[in-house]
């Protein structure tokens, strides 16, 4: 018998449980197939509030973490965020957004594009967990960025499979190749926002939920040397 999209999202080792207790009351509690009650901005500002406590070394919430916290969220997920983000070991996103387990749904790959996979896992996040924000972070001296500016410049060829991996940054090194200042940090904001273009635009699982205000969508760059991420491109 065929797989049709609903009997995938439907699958027992995928079945969506859980509910998230309201802003500032804590991390996402599994109840019986309920969401999130959060807003897209109410999702954000827990990110962003995360971030501030991370740059200033507040302690992480551990009752994220602990033993009662596993048990719970074995039950069911219950994330807020998907988070579309890089591979890079240094950009640890539950570290930098002070969030525990089952909070994030993380995306991650070089230079947070986005490919087939990565797209489903983004529209089940949102169209079967009820996510209500997105965030695609790009970083400070992203690899990948730096790659695909080498075969913009150099025509450079990588082996295997790199070649293919950083082809989608090459338009974002393009169009940041006029702007002034480094070219390295443009082309990872260039490349954070043709992203969040294509969601917002182009993918209709995700434009439904924009239109009727159950989601947000926006860019973020991460600062390796000072811990901070600044969102941009929060319409």
């Amino acid at each position: 018998m065929a797989l049709t999209r609903r009997s995938f999202f439907a699958c027992a080792c995928c079945a969506p449980l859980g509910g998230l207790a309201a802003l500032h009351a804590g991390p996402a509690r599994a109840a019986g197939g309920t969401r999130t009650d959060l807003t897209p901005d109410q999702a954000l500002e827990l990110l962003k509030e995360g971030n501030r406590n991370f740059i200033t070394d507040a302690p992480f919430r551990r009752q994220t973490t602990d033993r009662e916290r596993r048990i719970e969220i074995a039950r069911g997920q219950t994330p807020f965020v998907v988070l579309v983000g890089c591979s890079d070991s240094r950009v640890p996103p539950e570290l930098l957004f002070g969030r525990g387990l089952g909070e994030l749904f993380i995306v991650r790959n070089a230079g947070n594009t986005v490919d087939t996979t990565a797209l489903g896992s983004i529209e089940y996040g949102v169209a079967e967990l009820g996510v209500p924000l997105i965030v695609v972070l790009g970083h400070e001296k992203c690899g990948a960025v730096q790659a695909a500016i080498q075969v913009v410049k150099e025509n450079t060829v990588f082996p295997g499979s790199i070649g293919r991996m950083v082809e989608p940054i090459v338009p974002a090194v393009l169009r940041a190749q006029g702007q002034e200042g480094d070219l390295v940090d443009n082309a990872v904001r260039e490349n954070v926002r043709r992203t969040v273009h294509r969601l917002r635009t182009a993918e209709a699982l995700l434009i439904d939920p924009i239109k009727a205000r159950r989601l947000k969508i926006v860019g973020a760059r991460y600062d390796l040397d000072d811990g901070s991420v600044d969102f941009f491109d929060e319409a």
